[in-house]
C-alpha cells in the first residue's frame, strides 16, 4: 500500500531544492549575457552532433560558417562535435567571433576545439542555452539533424509565430532532407487541419546553396535592423 505521508514529505523536500535552483539558473542567465552582449552581429548554425569531418553535411557547415564571417557575422553554436563543431571551424578560417554554448549532457558533451577560449559557454539547463541562441542571432542556419535540431528549429519558429521575438531569417539547409518535413505541415498541419496559417510557412527557407545562404540573410537585412531579438 503506498504511504501517503512519506510522498507527502518527499514532494516538499523536493519543492525546497527547487527553490534553490533559481540562483543557479540566475547565474547561468547572466554569464550568458555578459559574455554574449559584448558580441557583434552573429549567426546561429545548427545541426547534428554526428556528423563526421569529411562528411557532406559537415564540410558544408564550414563553407556556410566560413562565408558568413567573411560578411562580418560572428558564429553561434551549441559547442559540441558535428555540425557544431563544423560550424566552428569556419568561424576561425573566416577570421570571425567562434562562439559555443556547450551543454551538460550524462555522456559528457566536450567542446570542440574550434571555439575561441573567452567565448565558450557551459549551460546546465537547456531552456537558458536557448534564449542564448536566439536572443543574440540574426538568422538561424538549419542542418540536417536530430531531436534537438528540431526542438531549436520549432523553438524559434514558435517565437517567431506568436510574435515573441522579431522576425529572423530561417534556412534550412538540404532541400531533400527537410522535404518530408515541410510537406507534412503543409499538407497535414496547415491544409488538412488548419493548425498553422500559410503565412507561418512563409518564415521557412530552404536552400541548397551555400551562396544562396549568405544572400537571404544579407538581403533581409537590406531592409530591417541588426539587433538583439528581445
Amino acid at each position: 500500500m503506498v504511504d501517503k505521508n512519506k510522498i507527502k514529505k518527499n514532494w516538499n523536500e523536493i519543492k525546497t531544492n527547487d527553490t534553490w535552483q533559481i540562483f543557479r539558473i540566475m547565474s547561468e542567465f547572466v554569464e550568458g549575457f555578459e559574455t554574449m552582449s559584448k558580441l557583434g552581429p552573429a549567426v546561429t548554425i545548427f545541426g547534428s552532433a554526428r556528423a563526421k569531418p569529411g562528411s557532406k553535411h559537415y564540410e558544408i557547415a564550414v563553407q556556410i560558417a566560413k562565408r558568413l564571417a567573411e560578411e562580418g557575422y560572428g558564429i553561434i553554436t551549441g559547442g559540441g562535435p558535428g555540425i557544431m563543431e563544423a560550424a566552428n571551424k569556419g568561424a576561425q578560417e573566416g577570421n570571425t567571433d567562434s562562439i559555443g554554448l556547450n551543454i551538460d549532457l550524462p555522456f559528457e558533451q566536450e567542446a570542440n576545439p574550434y571555439i575561441d577560449p573567452d567565448k565558450l559557454i557551459d549551460f546546465r539547463y537547456f531552456f537558458v542555452r536557448k534564449v542564448m541562441f536566439i536572443k543574440y542571432a540574426q538568422a538561424f542556419v538549419v542542418m540536417p539533424g536530430g531531436f534537438g535540431t528540431l526542438d531549436e528549429l520549432f523553438e524559434a519558429l514558435t517565437l517567431i509565430q506568436t510574435k515573441k521575438i522579431d522576425k529572423f531569417p530561417v534556412i534550412l539547409f538540404d532541400s531533400q532532407f527537410w522535404q518530408g518535413l515541410l510537406d507534412w505541415l503543409k499538407e497535414v498541419v496547415m491544409e488538412k487541419y488548419g493548425y498553422i496559417s500559410p503565412e507561418d510557412m512563409d518564415i521557412i527557407y530552404v536552400t541548397d546553396d551555400v551562396e544562396e545562404v549568405v544572400k537571404i540573410i544579407n538581403e533581409f537585412y537590406e531592409k530591417y535592423k541588426l539587433r538583439p531579438n528581445f
